[in-house]
């Protein structure tokens, strides 16, 4: 079962990134995305440990972005994987059988092609223009994905990201997608985990949920 909402950590350094992955899982996020980006390995790594730390905690389902080997080293929920990092099915072999693998598309053809990698979950973008990340590819928004879903009628869960805000989350359902990855509108305000579960219709755990005043 893959969660329909996905919270892609931000940061200007990693203990920015743990600390907001913190306030995530306080705020009842069922599943975050460590994404460290032009670091070491051993930095990544020690980061990933202490996200690891604070998702048990919580119950939280922790991905790894890119670094499959260190999302296994740490027993990580799963692993993301971008279109020029591993190739899926290598990283598989390698994998515990219970490591979910994610791929990212922006394209009918790359989506063929992460369905043929067997991937668990494809991330879907970018849905409008985001600062979150460099050489962004063509944006998709409402038509895009209606289009590529179309003609993909695959059951393969579909992820949308890319610069995706609140009051985009009704109209985006419509076009058949599983679920949605968010970065910035989470971080700047995590009490929106609890309004985004309410339009996604999916429970967070009432263990996880606190008020903040």
């Amino acid at each position: 079962m893959i969660n329909k909402l996905h919270y892609i950590s931000q940061g200007a350094n990693p203990k920015e990134h743990l600390e907001n992955i913190q306030q995530a899982c306080q705020s009842g996020a069922e599943l975050v995305q460590l994404r460290l980006k032009n670091l070491s390995d051993k930095k990544i790594l020690k980061a990933a440990e202490e996200a690891r730390e604070i998702t048990n905690h919580y119950q939280t389902r922790l991905i790894i972005n890119d670094h499959y080997k260190i999302g296994k080293a740490i027993k990580a929920d799963g692993i993301h994987l971008g279109l020029t990092d591993t190739n899926p099915i290598i990283a598989r072999k390698e994998l515990y059988s219970w490591q979910i693998i994610g791929g990212t598309a922006n394209t009918l053809q790359n989506c063929q092609q992460r369905i043929e990698e067997k991937v668990d979950y494809i991330g879907l973008g970018p849905f409008r223009f985001t600062n979150t990340k460099d050489n962004l590819s063509p944006v998709l928004g409402k038509e895009g994905y209606l289009t590529i879903l179309e003609e993909l009628k695959n059951n393969t869960p579909i992820i949308a990201i890319g610069g995706i805000t609140l009051e985009d989350i009704p109209e985006l359902l419509t076009t058949g997608i599983h679920g949605i990855a968010i970065s910035g509108e989470i971080t700047r305000d995590f009490n929106k985990i609890n309004q985004i579960h309410q339009l996604l219709k999916t429970g967070s755990s009432q263990e996880q949920h606190y008020k903040f005043d």
